[in-house]
């Protein structure tokens, strides 16, 4: 959870009022005509018992005959991992002396979401363990997204668990209440007395921060527990990390006692390009039942998904979707219709779970920026634009106001979720240095989504176009 230092941080979850029931409404239910098991009919004009529907939407023909298929996290099988072969190859290159019984090196896998590198990863360590089990050694793979784990003790007891779970045995050590050096004692007596060798696959690893009094980030110091233990002398297994993460500069960050021990090899991910991206959709494409898909669909999806990064799970989400909102509809296929109107649901979904994790000061800075985008040509706001709309709607709201130098940061510190990005730039010498930001998504989704939080609804959008617009004209 972020915290700002003005400790306003109420009202980030958006509020539901619920409305009340009318009077009216009461006459319509009768105590008897809804029985314990919900068969019982709602009202006595013919309408259908939940039971009903639920057994008529069941016999209703579907569109998708394997769901998993649509599921980006699922592992697919080696011929339907398309755009990859290089990355692939090189992962498999260097993770295969596992197969002796021997230590991997430690990898750094690095490029925009939704690019292969956790597909890849899953991909090649299931193979290894297969293989490991038939010659009799065990390997295990470990792996845990780091997006929300927000201190080192939180994370070496998360991989703890999981690597119990692995082994089929029980951590010895509670999640609260114990040094962290008790949590790694019981993580590696768990590896050494399960395993022969092992891979930590650690997700989104720039995401674990941990405290803000700490001079060194939490996941360096993760690093650095994990990849020095094979000098411990009781420890027999191998023990090997995959680190993967966004963010292209992270390494930057690690302390020169982890990247000392750490020592990976790099394997870059670049974006999928539009092709690319019809070739992962029509690798799946029999998630669905033979000719319910028209010939755009994949075209359609793979060009939104290559609008945004390049990201192959937007893609297979926006199939999925698509799919999903024609079966409710009661179509007989899913077409163009289906997929644009599954962009504009994905879309929303995306930018609401990004905002619901973020504090208030966060969503007016985003608010205002987005604001000054979604009225501009390119889609672009200067950041100097964006303060003074940032100033109206916290005068607006009556929260803490930030210095244009605090709002500039919380700006920067949002392009870790790939929702906006920035160049600096210059309109000549009396203009002066701006930042101008550039978003992933469409401005006017985020505003949308942001004004599901109440406090930020108050403020009228008709002012704040108002006061968006008065500044453009203001800019020089």
């Amino acid at each position: 959870m972020d915290t700002d230092s003005s400790g306003s941080n109420g009202g980030d979850s958006p509020s539901e009022d619920a409305d009340p029931v009318p009077d009216d409404l009461s006459e319509d239910f009768g105590s008897d005509e809804i029985d314990a098991t919900g068969s019982g009919s709602v009202d006595d004009t013919g309408s259908e018992s939940i039971e009903e529907m639920l057994l008529e939407f069941d016999e209703q023909a579907g569109l998708i005959r394997d769901r998993s298929l649509l599921d980006p996290n699922y592992i697919v099988e080696e011929d339907r991992i398309v755009g990859r072969g290089e990355q692939l190859q090189e992962v498999t290159k260097m993770l295969r002396v596992a197969l002796g019984d021997n230590r991997p090196p430690n990898l750094f896998l690095y490029g925009p979401s939704g690019t292969g590198k956790s597909l890849i990863t899953k991909a090649v360590c299931e193979n290894i363990s297969n293989i490991c089990e038939q010659r009799d050694i065990r390997f295990g793979t470990i792996e845990v997204n780091c997006q929300d784990l927000n201190t080192l003790g939180i994370a070496v007891y998360e991989l703890a668990e999981r690597a119990a779970t692995e082994a089929g045995v029980e951590v010895q050590v509670p999640k609260h209440g114990v040094a962290t050096k008790e949590k790694w004692d019981d993580l590696y007596r768990i590896v050494d007395e399960n395993f022969d060798s092992v891979v930590f696959v650690l997700d989104e690893l720039d995401m674990l921060v941990g405290r803000r009094d700490k001079q060194e980030p939490a996941f360096s110091r993760l690093l650095y527990q994990l990849t020095r233990s094979g000098a411990i002398d009781d420890l027999d297994a191998h023990i090997s990390v995959v680190a993967i993460s966004n963010d292209t500069k992270m390494m930057e960050s690690v302390g020169s006692r982890a990247l000392s021990s750490f020592t990976p090899e790099d394997v870059h991910f670049d974006d999928y390009d539009a092709n690319q991206l019809q070739a992962i959709l029509r690798r799946r494409q029999d998630a669905f039942y033979d000719g319910v898909l028209s010939d755009d669909v994949i075209p359609l999806a793979a060009a939104f998904a290559a609008q945004t990064h390049g990201d192959a799970r937007k893609a297979i989400d926006l199939m999925r979707v698509a799919g999903e909102l024609a079966e409710r509809e009661g179509d007989s296929s899913v077409g163009e219709e289906h997929v644009r109107n599954a962009q504009e649901k994905v879309e929303k979904n995306r930018v609401l779970e990004v905002v619901r994790g973020i504090s208030t000061q966060k969503k007016l800075c985003l608010y205002a920026t987005a604001a000054v985008a979604d009225e501009t040509d390119d889609g672009t706001a200067r950041s100097t634009t964006g303060y003074q709309v940032y100033q109206f709607l916290t005068d607006t709201i009556g929260v803490d106001q930030y210095h244009q130098e605090t709002y500039v940061n919380k700006m920067k510190e949002l392009t870790t979720y790939s929702l906006v990005d920035f160049e600096r730039r210059s309109h000549g010498p009396s203009s002066g240095m701006f930042l101008e930001f550039q978003f992933a998504e469409r401005p006017d989704t985020i505003l949308d989504t942001l004004r599901e939080d109440s406090r930020i609804e108050m403020v009228s959008a008709d002012e704040v176009q108002s006061v968006v617009k008065a500044q453009l004209r203001n800019e020089t």
